[in-house]
């Protein structure tokens, strides 16, 4: 049977260049390949897509074919009988279903990973926002080797067991072929490159560690276990990568006085007695500083007052409320007089006679033994 057209069997035109080639034999063999099509031909379609691949895919093979067709016979144009081994190709069955390599430079630019601390804040910083400092403890590049690891005046060597592609390869033989396997090279640790000579300073690895100050800005109104995000301030980066980032995560003290309630904050002022029965002008506690609150007279015991604006800040410029809630105290260790006073404005009031409980335990037995 005569052998059907390469460029008919990869579906292209002669004038195809080598990426609509490659692209062209990629969509054939995902189509085709036996692991997925199930249909009785497709070992032979595929078997001969990747002949057509073979010959179209080499520059020297292309112009010979396109000048002498199949004359050369097997020797020639992908007559022979060799088994499928995708790392002819330069790519492997993950590169032909997934439509993408593997294979990472290990010697590329990689950013740092990202570190993690926490802050403890106090409850005024983190509602009015402040300018802290963070001291950390972090690997840094070294100076004397620039990073590399290598002793001053060498440089890395090209690891020798996967030649500076920081991967190894393992084939295995299937019923379709050879799948050729790849993983992380264990002399250089997928680095590509082996220090001989290391760096005193660092070991060999390139980073030394150091205790750094880092500024954080708090910013007003932050929540108790907020994370501030501050780029650069991970990890180095690799091969000349940028660093990773730092993200503080923040802790706010408790307050003597205040609560957080939301964007409000909320306190609790105690009143006496005759302050909540009259009314009064007080000075009340804000969160920087002191103002005056007027208390109507009558006032009641867990009454709030609303402050505007003197919470915590929210967006677009809009804030919280200051919530004081009154507490009347009742007075005691009152003298006889007063305790007088009060009695007749109880009576004055017309309310009954009261049955007062004064006395304690051990004054009401000392009484029942003198009979009073």
């Amino acid at each position: 049977m005569s052998k059907r057209d390469y460029y008919e069997v990869l579906g292209i035109n002669r004038d195809a260049g080598a990426d609509d080639i490659r692209k062209a034999y990629r969509k054939l063999a995902r189509k085709y390949h036996p692991d997925v099509n199930k249909e009785s031909d497709a070992e032979q379609k595929f078997k001969e897509v990747k002949e057509a691949y073979e010959v179209l895919g080499d520059e020297q093979q292309r112009a010979r074919y396109d000048q002498f067709g199949h004359t050369e016979g097997p020797s020639g144009f992908g007559g022979g009988g060799a088994g499928f081994d995708p790392s002819d190709f330069g790519f492997d069955i993950f590169d032909m279903f997934f439509g993408g390599s593997r294979r990472a430079n290990p010697n590329a630019p990689r950013q740092g990973s990202d570190l993690e601390t926490r802050m403890h804040v106090e409850f005024r910083d983190a509602v009015l926002g402040k300018q802290k400092e963070i001291i950390l403890v972090k690997p840094q590049s070294c100076d004397d080797c620039e990073g590399t690891g290598a002793k001053s005046g060498s440089e890395p060597e090209t690891c020798s067991i996967c030649q500076g592609k920081g991967q190894v390869e393992t084939v295995q033989t299937t019923p379709f072929g050879r799948i050729v396997n790849r993983h992380e090279c264990r002399n250089c640790r997928g680095s590509g490159k082996v220090v001989r000579d290391k760096c005193s300073t660092c070991g060999g690895s390139g980073q030394v560690k150091r205790k750094v100050r880092i500024p954080v800005n708090i910013p007003p109104g932050i929540s108790d276990g907020d994370q501030i995000r501050i780029p650069g301030e991970g990890n180095p980066g690799v091969n000349g990568g940028p660093p990773g980032d730092l993200y503080v995560t923040v802790y706010v003290k408790k307050h003597e006085s205040f609560e957080r309630d939301g964007y409000d904050l909320v306190c609790e002022v105690k009143l006496s007695m005759v302050q909540a029965a009259l009314g009064d002008e007080i000075v009340v506690p804000t969160i920087d500083g002191r103002a005056k609150l007027k208390v109507p007279a009558g006032t009641q015991t867990g009454t709030e007052f609303r402050m505007r604006g003197k919470g915590i800040a929210r967006t677009k410029g809009y804030e919280g409320d200051l919530r004081i809630r009154v507490i009347v105290e009742t007075p005691t260790n009152l003298t006889e007089e007063q305790k007088d006073l009060l009695r007749e404005f109880h009576r004055s009031n017309g309310e009954y006679d009261i049955h007062e409980q004064n006395d304690n335990f051990f004054n009401k037995v000392k009484k029942a033994i003198k009979g009073e």
